[in-house]
């Protein structure tokens, strides 16, 4: 058959992706099919019913029925309720626990440190507008700063060492990021740095050189954003049915958890490094039921940068993401590139990805300076609409790319009846010659609009079962659909 990809010539490929780039063009209406030998490694490695063993353990944080209102610890709409939510939180766990209310209505505040068996509860019709001075956000606190640990302005809602701790409710939690005050921290003009750029430098350096991280200082007179969310080093945590708006950076980054659940979530944040949902070292997390429309990657699972990733050496394992929505993003479900400490058992299932300023479907991101073992991945029953970039990309090539000497590894992915209407290629892969990107599995899935050709660099085994691939000018036939959409 004139248009057949045949498995005699994926082998053929396969056999030569060390030593180039392999391209893959369709002319034509497309079917690939792989016989059961050649992904039989991918299949024996793990099966979706593993998710199973994760989800029983994922259990919510419970509270007791006691309501601590901030109104009657002196807060007063539209005025600094900064004093007046601390005392409700003191107050809720010296009594064993319960809910810290915030009432319907517009309330301002500073950094909120949570504490074990307290639920921040915001009602309906409820916003907490966080302040933009950052002397609200001093003194420092422990903090993981894109990957590396440190003393910095203290995330807007932080927990550290707590257990049983929520937010939750159907109010509205607005970070008032923008141009003029924590994004601009970020940007970049034609011939200048960002103003954080001697920062991140620096931080690097502490981190190469092991400098205690108590000595790595930031906060007042430096420029590294805090995140919006994040407990660290805490356990049963739930963020539930809350919207986040204008972040300063990563929105909900749990860093060193066990047992995680981030429900119903809505995310609606465009600045610099507005990652979604970015679970860092974390163990059993489930992230259901959200939409994330965002400035950077919609979920990116991280494990830490570099040498204080390889220090603390704690993976994120055991991740269950479904039923959510991904708009505006640099990838949907993205892991890296900050996974030195690696990542595995990533389940994903009944998503839906769709905008024309999404890049990517499922991304993996890393390089030789960062390294970081990634395993058992598994992707089923996504609809994609329209990507800017592919329905997978593995970069090994990111950023510093070969530069390095640890070995990044990507191994056992599987692609199980994902559909997409439009995407410029199936995949683009870029390995590296010291790198490993091995066992990935495309089964049951129908590709379509592909206009551009495949590409894979330093690869091991990729593997088609029952696949559709339908060109651009084919797909447009099929779907109706006009090029503007």
């Amino acid at each position: 058959m004139k248009n057949l990809f045949s498995l005699k010539k994926l082998r053929r490929a396969v056999c030569i992706l060390s030593q180039g780039v392999f391209f893959l063009s369709v002319s034509a209406s497309t079917v690939v099919q792989a016989e059961k030998t050649v992904h039989a490694s991918v299949a024996a490695s793990f099966s979706f019913s593993e998710s199973e063993a994760i989800l029983a353990r994922i259990k919510a944080p419970v509270f007791a029925a006691r309501d601590f209102a901030i109104s009657d610890f002196g807060a007063v709409a539209g005025t600094d309720a900064s004093a007046a939510i601390r005392k409700a939180i003191a107050a809720c766990n010296a009594a064993g626990g319960g809910r810290v209310v915030v009432p319907e209505g517009e309330w301002l505040t500073g950094a909120i440190h949570l504490k074990s068996n307290v639920n921040l509860y915001l009602a309906k019709g409820a916003t907490l507008r966080f302040s933009t001075d950052p002397a609200a956000y001093l003194p420092v606190v422990q903090t993981r700063w894109e990957g590396i640990e440190c003393m910095n302005y203290s995330p807007f809602i932080y927990a550290w060492e707590q257990e049983n701790i929520a937010v939750t409710g159907e109010g509205t939690l607005d970070g008032s990021a923008g141009w003029d005050n924590w994004w601009s921290w970020a940007k970049r003009g034609a011939d200048t740095k960002s103003l954080a750029s001697a920062d991140v430098t620096k931080l690097n350096e502490y981190s190469s050189l092991g400098v205690p991280v108590t000595q790595r200082v930031f906060g007042a007179g430096h420029y590294l954003r805090p995140s919006f969310f994040q407990p660290y080093r805490c356990r049963n945590v739930l963020i539930e049915g809350v919207t986040l708006l204008r972040s300063p950076m990563w929105e909900v980054t749990p860093v060193l958890c066990t047992n995680v659940i981030v429900r119903k979530v809505k995310i609606n944040s465009h600045g610099p490094n507005n990652d979604g949902c970015d679970p860092d070292s974390c163990r059993d997390v489930l992230i259901e039921d959200c939409v994330f429309d965002t400035g950077d990657d919609c979920i990116a699972i991280k494990s830490g940068r570099n040498e204080d990733g390889r220090r603390i050496g704690v993976p994120s394992e055991n991740l269950i993401i479904r039923n959510c929505e991904m708009k505006d993003g640099h990838g949907g479900v993205v892991i890296g590139s900050e996974v030195a400490g690696g990542c595995r058992n990533v389940f994903v299932e009944n998503c839906k990805m769709d905008s024309p300023n999404l890049d990517r479907g499922l991304r993996f991101k890393s390089n030789a300076r960062r390294g970081g073992l990634v395993e058992n991945v598994y992707m089923r029953n996504v609809k994609i609409g329209r990507v800017a970039e592919a329905i997978l990309t593995v970069d090994h090539q990111y950023e510093e790319g070969a530069r390095g000497e640890h070995q990044p590894i990507v191994r056992n992915v599987v692609i199980e009846n994902v559909t997409s209407l439009s995407s410029p290629r199936v995949m683009w892969i870029a390995g590296i010659p010291k790198g490993t990107i091995d066992n990935i599995l495309f089964k049951d899935c129908t590709f379509s609009g592909i206009d551009t050709a495949e590409v894979v660099q330093n690869a091991g085994r990729i593997a088609f079962e029952n696949v559709t691939v339908t060109p651009l000018k084919k797909a447009r036939s099929l779907n109706s659909r006009p090029d503007t959409e």
